[in-house]
Protein backbone atom coordinates (compact mmCIF):
# COMPACT_ATOMS: atom_id res chain seq x y z
CA UNK A 1 0.00 0.00 0.00
CA UNK A 2 0.96 3.40 -1.08
CA UNK A 3 1.33 5.69 2.07
CA UNK A 4 2.19 9.46 2.21
CA UNK A 5 2.95 11.73 5.47
CA UNK A 6 0.29 13.74 6.64
CA UNK A 7 1.80 17.02 8.46
CA UNK A 8 -1.28 18.05 9.91
CA UNK A 9 -2.13 14.88 12.06
CA UNK A 10 1.88 13.51 12.16
CA UNK A 11 0.85 10.03 11.26
CA UNK A 12 1.64 7.97 7.82
CA UNK A 13 -1.99 8.31 5.73
CA UNK A 14 -2.64 5.94 3.45
CA UNK A 15 -5.13 6.51 0.28
CA UNK A 16 -7.97 4.63 1.86
CA UNK A 17 -7.01 6.98 5.47
CA UNK A 18 -7.02 10.09 3.56
CA UNK A 19 -10.80 9.41 2.07
CA UNK A 20 -11.93 8.47 5.52
CA UNK A 21 -10.38 12.21 6.84
CA UNK A 22 -11.62 13.73 3.99
CA UNK A 23 -15.71 12.49 4.67
CA UNK A 24 -15.08 13.62 8.21
CA UNK A 25 -13.98 17.68 7.34
CA UNK A 26 -17.02 19.04 5.76
CA UNK A 27 -20.37 18.54 7.92
CA UNK A 28 -22.50 18.11 4.02
CA UNK A 29 -21.64 15.99 1.06
CA UNK A 30 -22.54 18.91 -1.31
CA UNK A 31 -22.06 22.43 -0.87
CA UNK A 32 -22.72 24.52 -3.78
CA UNK A 33 -20.80 27.47 -4.64
CA UNK A 34 -17.53 28.07 -5.98
CA UNK A 35 -15.61 30.61 -3.92
CA UNK A 36 -13.95 28.22 -1.62
CA UNK A 37 -12.76 25.89 -4.10
CA UNK A 38 -11.54 28.79 -6.91
CA UNK A 39 -9.64 30.44 -3.29
CA UNK A 40 -7.39 26.95 -2.53
CA UNK A 41 -6.95 26.68 -6.37
CA UNK A 42 -5.79 29.98 -6.75
CA UNK A 43 -3.29 29.55 -3.27
CA UNK A 44 -2.11 26.68 -5.42
CA UNK A 45 -1.89 28.12 -8.42
CA UNK A 46 -3.77 25.70 -10.19
CA UNK A 47 -4.84 25.56 -13.91
CA UNK A 48 -4.74 23.87 -16.88
CA UNK A 49 -4.23 26.74 -20.04
CA UNK A 50 -1.81 24.43 -21.30
CA UNK A 51 -3.87 21.45 -22.18
CA UNK A 52 -6.76 21.55 -24.53
CA UNK A 53 -9.58 21.76 -21.51
CA UNK A 54 -13.26 19.92 -22.14
CA UNK A 55 -15.78 20.08 -19.62
CA UNK A 56 -18.84 17.85 -19.82
CA UNK A 57 -22.32 17.83 -18.11
CA UNK A 58 -25.80 16.41 -18.36
CA UNK A 59 -27.78 14.46 -16.64
CA UNK A 60 -26.40 10.92 -18.59
CA UNK A 61 -24.25 9.74 -20.70
CA UNK A 62 -21.16 11.76 -19.42
CA UNK A 63 -18.92 9.06 -18.69
CA UNK A 64 -19.10 7.55 -21.91
CA UNK A 65 -18.73 10.74 -23.87
CA UNK A 66 -15.25 11.53 -21.81
CA UNK A 67 -14.15 7.55 -22.30
CA UNK A 68 -14.70 7.70 -26.30
CA UNK A 69 -13.29 12.14 -26.05
CA UNK A 70 -10.39 9.62 -24.38
CA UNK A 71 -10.23 7.22 -27.00
CA UNK A 72 -10.08 9.45 -30.15
CA UNK A 73 -7.48 11.22 -28.40
CA UNK A 74 -4.91 8.77 -27.12
CA UNK A 75 -5.19 7.49 -31.13
CA UNK A 76 -4.04 10.48 -32.34
CA UNK A 77 -0.40 10.20 -30.40
CA UNK A 78 -2.09 12.82 -27.53
CA UNK A 79 -1.94 12.52 -23.89
CA UNK A 80 -5.20 12.25 -21.88
CA UNK A 81 -6.33 12.80 -18.51
CA UNK A 82 -9.44 12.29 -17.51
CA UNK A 83 -11.64 13.15 -14.10
CA UNK A 84 -14.74 11.07 -13.59
CA UNK A 85 -17.10 10.51 -10.71
CA UNK A 86 -18.57 8.70 -8.90
CA UNK A 87 -15.79 5.25 -9.01
CA UNK A 88 -17.50 1.79 -8.64
CA UNK A 89 -15.12 -0.03 -6.98
CA UNK A 90 -11.58 1.85 -6.33
CA UNK A 91 -10.90 5.52 -6.13
CA UNK A 92 -8.24 5.53 -8.32
CA UNK A 93 -10.80 5.47 -11.20
CA UNK A 94 -11.57 8.83 -10.83
CA UNK A 95 -8.14 10.00 -12.91
CA UNK A 96 -7.08 8.53 -15.56
CA UNK A 97 -3.88 9.39 -17.40
CA UNK A 98 -3.67 7.69 -21.12
CA UNK A 99 -6.22 5.01 -19.67
CA UNK A 100 -4.71 4.00 -16.88
CA UNK A 101 -5.72 4.84 -13.49
CA UNK A 102 -3.76 7.01 -11.47
CA UNK A 103 -1.48 5.97 -8.61
CA UNK A 104 -2.74 5.66 -5.21
CA UNK A 105 0.31 7.68 -4.15
CA UNK A 106 -0.30 10.67 -6.70
CA UNK A 107 -3.88 11.20 -4.80
CA UNK A 108 -2.13 10.90 -1.51
CA UNK A 109 0.85 13.62 -2.06
CA UNK A 110 -1.77 15.96 -4.21
CA UNK A 111 -4.29 15.54 -1.00
CA UNK A 112 -1.37 16.93 1.66
CA UNK A 113 -0.64 19.74 -0.89
CA UNK A 114 -4.83 21.27 -0.81
CA UNK A 115 -4.80 20.23 2.89
CA UNK A 116 -1.78 22.90 3.47
CA UNK A 117 -3.24 25.84 0.90
CA UNK A 118 -6.90 25.45 2.32
CA UNK A 119 -5.79 26.54 6.08
CA UNK A 120 -9.32 26.81 7.53
CA UNK A 121 -11.39 26.60 4.02
CA UNK A 122 -13.75 23.78 4.41
CA UNK A 123 -14.07 21.78 1.08
CA UNK A 124 -16.20 18.79 0.14
CA UNK A 125 -14.67 15.24 0.15
CA UNK A 126 -15.78 15.98 -4.04
CA UNK A 127 -14.27 19.52 -4.15
CA UNK A 128 -11.33 17.85 -2.60
CA UNK A 129 -10.87 15.00 -5.27
CA UNK A 130 -11.77 17.67 -8.09
CA UNK A 131 -8.82 20.18 -6.69
CA UNK A 132 -6.38 17.11 -6.46
CA UNK A 133 -7.27 15.93 -10.46
CA UNK A 134 -6.63 19.20 -11.84
CA UNK A 135 -3.42 19.42 -9.98
CA UNK A 136 -2.53 16.09 -11.26
CA UNK A 137 -3.23 17.07 -14.39
CA UNK A 138 -1.32 20.04 -14.40
CA UNK A 139 1.50 18.42 -12.70
CA UNK A 140 1.36 15.43 -15.82
CA UNK A 141 1.70 18.46 -18.43
CA UNK A 142 -1.01 16.38 -20.58
CA UNK A 143 -2.11 17.73 -23.92
CA UNK A 144 -5.78 17.17 -23.64
CA UNK A 145 -7.88 17.28 -20.06
CA UNK A 146 -11.67 16.09 -19.98
CA UNK A 147 -13.68 17.00 -16.50
CA UNK A 148 -16.65 15.40 -16.14
CA UNK A 149 -18.91 17.92 -13.84
CA UNK A 150 -20.08 16.28 -10.92
CA UNK A 151 -23.77 17.85 -10.22
CA UNK A 152 -25.31 20.51 -12.43
CA UNK A 153 -22.91 23.01 -13.81
CA UNK A 154 -22.50 25.85 -13.09
CA UNK A 155 -21.90 26.00 -9.35
CA UNK A 156 -20.00 22.69 -9.69
CA UNK A 157 -16.23 22.38 -8.82
CA UNK A 158 -15.11 21.19 -12.19
CA UNK A 159 -16.33 24.60 -13.36
CA UNK A 160 -13.68 27.18 -11.06
CA UNK A 161 -11.71 26.24 -15.33
CA UNK A 162 -12.62 27.92 -18.30
CA UNK A 163 -13.36 25.30 -20.77
CA UNK A 164 -11.54 25.25 -24.52
CA UNK A 165 -15.11 23.32 -25.15
CA UNK A 166 -18.52 22.64 -23.15
CA UNK A 167 -20.22 19.67 -23.83
CA UNK A 168 -23.86 19.02 -22.56
CA UNK A 169 -24.73 15.12 -23.32
CA UNK A 170 -28.31 15.28 -21.96
CA UNK A 171 -30.67 17.00 -19.72
CA UNK A 172 -33.44 14.96 -17.24
CA UNK A 173 -34.72 15.71 -14.34
CA UNK A 174 -32.14 14.55 -11.51
CA UNK A 175 -30.96 15.91 -8.46
CA UNK A 176 -33.86 18.29 -7.94
CA UNK A 177 -33.31 19.30 -4.48
CA UNK A 178 -30.08 21.24 -5.80
CA UNK A 179 -30.66 22.01 -9.88
CA UNK A 180 -34.72 22.76 -10.18
CA UNK A 181 -37.57 20.70 -10.91
CA UNK A 182 -38.14 21.54 -14.17
CA UNK A 183 -36.11 20.43 -17.39
CA UNK A 184 -35.94 24.50 -18.18
CA UNK A 185 -34.22 25.14 -14.98
CA UNK A 186 -32.02 22.21 -14.75
CA UNK A 187 -30.88 23.14 -18.43
CA UNK A 188 -29.94 26.14 -17.36
CA UNK A 189 -27.77 25.08 -14.42
CA UNK A 190 -26.16 23.03 -16.58
CA UNK A 191 -25.53 25.31 -19.19
CA UNK A 192 -23.10 27.14 -17.03
CA UNK A 193 -19.98 25.52 -17.65
CA UNK A 194 -20.36 27.56 -21.33
CA UNK A 195 -18.44 30.79 -21.56
CA UNK A 196 -19.01 34.00 -23.64
CA UNK A 197 -17.60 33.54 -27.38
CA UNK A 198 -16.67 29.85 -26.45
CA UNK A 199 -17.56 26.37 -28.45
CA UNK A 200 -20.01 23.92 -27.40
CA UNK A 201 -21.55 20.49 -28.52
CA UNK A 202 -25.45 19.66 -27.21
CA UNK A 203 -26.00 15.69 -27.29
CA UNK A 204 -29.88 16.18 -26.00
CA UNK A 205 -32.33 15.54 -28.45
CA UNK A 206 -34.72 18.01 -27.17
CA UNK A 207 -32.81 20.65 -25.72
CA UNK A 208 -35.16 23.07 -23.27
CA UNK A 209 -35.50 26.38 -24.43
CA UNK A 210 -33.46 27.87 -21.87
CA UNK A 211 -30.64 26.26 -23.19
CA UNK A 212 -30.89 27.92 -26.69
CA UNK A 213 -31.32 31.01 -24.59
CA UNK A 214 -27.73 30.29 -23.46
CA UNK A 215 -26.42 30.04 -26.25
CA UNK A 216 -27.62 32.79 -27.48
CA UNK A 217 -26.69 34.99 -24.49
CA UNK A 218 -23.35 34.12 -24.61
CA UNK A 219 -22.72 34.06 -28.79
CA UNK A 220 -21.58 30.25 -28.64
CA UNK A 221 -20.46 28.81 -31.45
CA UNK A 222 -22.63 25.18 -30.81
CA UNK A 223 -23.37 22.15 -32.42
CA UNK A 224 -26.69 20.90 -31.52
CA UNK A 225 -27.64 17.01 -32.13
CA UNK A 226 -30.72 16.66 -34.72
CA UNK A 227 -29.48 19.35 -36.08
CA UNK A 228 -25.52 19.99 -36.65
CA UNK A 229 -24.82 16.34 -36.43
CA UNK A 230 -27.28 13.18 -36.31
CA UNK A 231 -27.68 9.36 -36.07
CA UNK A 232 -28.82 7.45 -39.39
CA UNK A 233 -29.54 3.78 -38.95
CA UNK A 234 -28.45 1.44 -41.76
CA UNK A 235 -31.16 -1.25 -42.77
CA UNK A 236 -30.73 -4.75 -42.46
CA UNK A 237 -32.60 -8.16 -42.38
CA UNK A 238 -34.59 -8.77 -39.93
CA UNK A 239 -32.79 -12.07 -38.82
CA UNK A 240 -29.50 -10.90 -38.93
CA UNK A 241 -27.38 -10.30 -35.53
CA UNK A 242 -26.71 -7.04 -34.24
CA UNK A 243 -22.77 -8.20 -34.60
CA UNK A 244 -23.20 -6.99 -38.28
CA UNK A 245 -25.48 -3.97 -37.99
CA UNK A 246 -23.93 -0.92 -38.93
CA UNK A 247 -25.06 2.89 -38.61
CA UNK A 248 -24.54 6.09 -40.12
CA UNK A 249 -23.19 9.00 -38.23
CA UNK A 250 -23.60 12.80 -40.34
CA UNK A 251 -21.79 15.90 -38.68
CA UNK A 252 -21.46 19.25 -39.93
CA UNK A 253 -19.15 18.87 -42.36
CA UNK A 254 -18.32 14.74 -41.69
CA UNK A 255 -20.18 11.67 -42.78
CA UNK A 256 -19.46 8.20 -41.27
CA UNK A 257 -21.61 5.48 -43.55
CA UNK A 258 -20.87 2.14 -42.12
CA UNK A 259 -20.22 2.60 -38.08
CA UNK A 260 -20.09 -0.84 -36.00
CA UNK A 261 -22.70 -0.59 -33.03
CA UNK A 262 -21.20 0.66 -29.84
CA UNK A 263 -20.64 -0.85 -26.40
CA UNK A 264 -21.51 2.53 -24.90
CA UNK A 265 -24.90 4.47 -25.50
CA UNK A 266 -25.15 5.35 -29.65
CA UNK A 267 -25.87 9.17 -28.65
CA UNK A 268 -22.91 9.91 -26.59
CA UNK A 269 -20.59 8.02 -29.30
CA UNK A 270 -22.30 10.56 -31.71
CA UNK A 271 -21.75 14.03 -29.49
CA UNK A 272 -18.65 12.87 -28.83
CA UNK A 273 -17.85 12.61 -33.02
CA UNK A 274 -19.58 16.15 -33.07
CA UNK A 275 -17.19 17.38 -30.40
CA UNK A 276 -13.94 15.88 -31.95
CA UNK A 277 -14.97 17.56 -35.39
CA UNK A 278 -15.69 20.91 -33.76
CA UNK A 279 -12.02 20.54 -31.95
CA UNK A 280 -10.78 19.62 -35.40
CA UNK A 281 -9.42 16.69 -34.30
CA UNK A 282 -11.74 13.81 -35.79
CA UNK A 283 -9.75 10.68 -37.32
CA UNK A 284 -10.24 8.99 -40.27
CA UNK A 285 -13.30 6.73 -40.67
CA UNK A 286 -10.79 3.47 -40.14
CA UNK A 287 -9.28 4.80 -37.06
CA UNK A 288 -12.94 5.73 -35.76
CA UNK A 289 -14.81 2.55 -36.47
CA UNK A 290 -12.02 0.45 -34.55
CA UNK A 291 -12.28 3.09 -31.42
CA UNK A 292 -16.18 2.34 -31.42
CA UNK A 293 -16.01 -1.52 -31.48
CA UNK A 294 -13.33 -0.85 -28.96
CA UNK A 295 -14.58 1.28 -26.75
CA UNK A 296 -16.18 0.51 -23.12
CA UNK A 297 -16.44 1.65 -19.45
CA UNK A 298 -17.15 -0.69 -16.63
CA UNK A 299 -20.65 -0.47 -15.62
CA UNK A 300 -22.11 1.24 -18.78
CA UNK A 301 -23.73 -1.98 -21.14
CA UNK A 302 -21.31 -4.30 -19.25
CA UNK A 303 -21.03 -7.77 -19.62
CA UNK A 304 -19.42 -9.33 -16.91
CA UNK A 305 -20.28 -12.93 -17.40
CA UNK A 306 -21.10 -14.92 -20.75
CA UNK A 307 -22.47 -18.44 -18.66
CA UNK A 308 -24.46 -17.19 -17.32
CA UNK A 309 -25.16 -13.78 -19.32
CA UNK A 310 -25.13 -10.91 -17.17
CA UNK A 311 -25.07 -7.11 -18.03
CA UNK A 312 -24.72 -4.42 -15.45
CA UNK A 313 -25.25 -0.84 -15.85
CA UNK A 314 -25.57 1.93 -13.36
CA UNK A 315 -28.64 3.59 -14.79
CA UNK A 316 -30.86 5.06 -12.16
CA UNK A 317 -33.08 7.54 -13.65
CA UNK A 318 -36.30 7.51 -16.03
CA UNK A 319 -33.97 8.51 -19.04
CA UNK A 320 -31.35 6.44 -18.41
CA UNK A 321 -34.26 3.41 -18.35
CA UNK A 322 -35.87 4.52 -21.09
CA UNK A 323 -32.68 4.54 -23.40
CA UNK A 324 -32.06 0.55 -21.58
CA UNK A 325 -35.37 -0.43 -22.65
CA UNK A 326 -33.97 0.45 -26.26
CA UNK A 327 -30.52 -1.39 -25.87
CA UNK A 328 -31.75 -4.02 -24.35
CA UNK A 329 -33.57 -5.24 -27.52
CA UNK A 330 -30.10 -6.24 -28.96
CA UNK A 331 -30.08 -9.24 -26.81
CA UNK A 332 -32.02 -11.95 -27.95
CA UNK A 333 -32.70 -13.56 -24.38
CA UNK A 334 -35.99 -15.60 -23.85
CA UNK A 335 -36.01 -14.17 -20.39
CA UNK A 336 -34.48 -11.43 -18.43
CA UNK A 337 -33.74 -11.92 -14.72
CA UNK A 338 -33.71 -8.09 -13.34
CA UNK A 339 -31.22 -7.57 -10.07
CA UNK A 340 -32.05 -4.23 -9.03
CA UNK A 341 -31.15 -1.90 -6.38
CA UNK A 342 -31.74 1.76 -5.99
CA UNK A 343 -31.35 4.87 -3.72
CA UNK A 344 -34.32 6.17 -1.55
CA UNK A 345 -33.45 10.28 -3.21
CA UNK A 346 -33.99 8.73 -6.67
CA UNK A 347 -37.21 9.55 -9.19
CA UNK A 348 -38.06 4.97 -8.07
CA UNK A 349 -41.67 5.00 -9.86
CA UNK A 350 -40.61 6.26 -13.18
CA UNK A 351 -37.18 4.85 -13.02
CA UNK A 352 -38.79 1.29 -12.98
CA UNK A 353 -41.65 2.00 -14.90
CA UNK A 354 -40.02 1.82 -18.53
CA UNK A 355 -38.79 -1.97 -17.70
CA UNK A 356 -42.34 -3.08 -15.47
CA UNK A 357 -43.45 -4.57 -19.35
CA UNK A 358 -40.40 -6.77 -19.71
CA UNK A 359 -40.57 -10.52 -19.65
CA UNK A 360 -38.53 -10.55 -16.27
CA UNK A 361 -38.39 -11.91 -13.07
CA UNK A 362 -37.35 -9.33 -10.34
CA UNK A 363 -34.97 -9.31 -7.93
CA UNK A 364 -34.78 -5.91 -5.79
CA UNK A 365 -32.78 -5.22 -2.91
CA UNK A 366 -32.28 -3.28 0.05
CA UNK A 367 -29.32 -0.75 -0.76
CA UNK A 368 -27.33 0.44 2.79
CA UNK A 369 -25.97 3.79 3.96
CA UNK A 370 -27.98 6.69 4.35
CA UNK A 371 -29.69 7.47 1.04
CA UNK A 372 -30.22 3.48 0.75
CA UNK A 373 -33.83 2.30 -0.33
CA UNK A 374 -35.71 -1.06 0.92
CA UNK A 375 -36.32 -3.55 -1.43
CA UNK A 376 -40.23 -3.16 -0.50
CA UNK A 377 -40.29 0.52 -1.70
CA UNK A 378 -39.17 -1.30 -5.32
CA UNK A 379 -41.50 -3.89 -5.30
CA UNK A 380 -44.38 -1.23 -4.76
CA UNK A 381 -43.36 0.86 -7.55
CA UNK A 382 -43.85 -2.06 -10.36
CA UNK A 383 -47.32 -3.55 -8.10
CA UNK A 384 -48.20 0.18 -8.95
CA UNK A 385 -47.16 -0.05 -12.88
CA UNK A 386 -49.47 -3.43 -12.18
CA UNK A 387 -46.74 -5.97 -12.59
CA UNK A 388 -47.95 -9.34 -11.17
CA UNK A 389 -46.17 -9.67 -7.36
CA UNK A 390 -45.44 -13.39 -8.75
CA UNK A 391 -42.98 -12.10 -10.61
CA UNK A 392 -41.09 -9.86 -7.71
CA UNK A 393 -39.10 -11.26 -5.04
CA UNK A 394 -36.78 -9.43 -2.24
CA UNK A 395 -33.65 -9.48 -0.51
CA UNK A 396 -31.87 -7.68 2.17
CA UNK A 397 -28.73 -6.76 0.09
CA UNK A 398 -28.06 -6.73 -3.48
CA UNK A 399 -25.64 -9.96 -2.92
CA UNK A 400 -28.32 -12.20 -2.44
CA UNK A 401 -30.57 -10.96 -4.69
CA UNK A 402 -27.88 -11.68 -7.52
CA UNK A 403 -26.92 -15.27 -5.94
CA UNK A 404 -30.60 -15.88 -6.11
CA UNK A 405 -30.80 -14.52 -10.07
CA UNK A 406 -27.37 -16.83 -11.07
CA UNK A 407 -29.15 -19.83 -9.58
CA UNK A 408 -32.60 -19.46 -11.10
CA UNK A 409 -31.06 -18.52 -14.69
CA UNK A 410 -31.71 -20.83 -17.33
CA UNK A 411 -29.62 -21.82 -20.69
CA UNK A 412 -30.55 -18.64 -23.45
CA UNK A 413 -31.42 -15.96 -20.45
CA UNK A 414 -30.02 -12.70 -19.37
CA UNK A 415 -29.68 -10.96 -16.31
CA UNK A 416 -29.58 -7.47 -15.85
CA UNK A 417 -27.92 -5.08 -12.62
CA UNK A 418 -29.18 -1.62 -12.39
CA UNK A 419 -30.40 0.98 -10.30
CA UNK A 420 -27.47 2.81 -9.23
CA UNK A 421 -23.46 2.84 -8.63
CA UNK A 422 -23.38 1.29 -5.67
CA UNK A 423 -25.63 -1.99 -6.66
CA UNK A 424 -23.11 -2.44 -9.67
CA UNK A 425 -20.23 -1.76 -7.46
CA UNK A 426 -21.72 -4.86 -5.08
CA UNK A 427 -22.00 -7.12 -8.16
CA UNK A 428 -18.87 -6.34 -9.62
CA UNK A 429 -16.99 -6.88 -5.80
CA UNK A 430 -18.87 -10.45 -5.57
CA UNK A 431 -17.80 -11.20 -9.44
CA UNK A 432 -14.14 -10.14 -8.31
CA UNK A 433 -13.78 -11.84 -5.26
CA UNK A 434 -15.10 -15.35 -7.13
CA UNK A 435 -13.10 -15.27 -10.14
CA UNK A 436 -10.29 -15.00 -7.29
CA UNK A 437 -10.81 -18.09 -5.41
Amino acid sequence: MNTQKNQNTGSTTTLSQWLSHLESIHPSAIDMGLERVKSVANAMGIHLKDALLITVAGTNGKGTTCRLLEQAMLAQGKTVAVFSSPHLVSYCERVRLNGELAEESAFCRTFELIEKARGDITLTYFEFGTLAAMKMMQDWGVDVAVLEVGLGGRLDAANILDPDLAIITTIDLDHQDWLGDTREAIAREKAGIMRKNGKAVIGELLPPSSLRDVVSELDVDARWAQQDFFIVENTAPDNSPSTSRTWQWKGKHTEFTQLPYPHIPQQNVSTALAALELLNLLPDETAIKHIIANTRLPGRQQEISHNPLVVVDVAHNPQATKAMREWLKRYPASKIRVVAGMLKDKSIVETLAPLSSLNAQWYLASTSGPRGCDADVLAGALLDAQLDKSYIKTFSDVTNAYKAARNDYQEGELILVFGSFVTVAEVLDYTNANEQQ
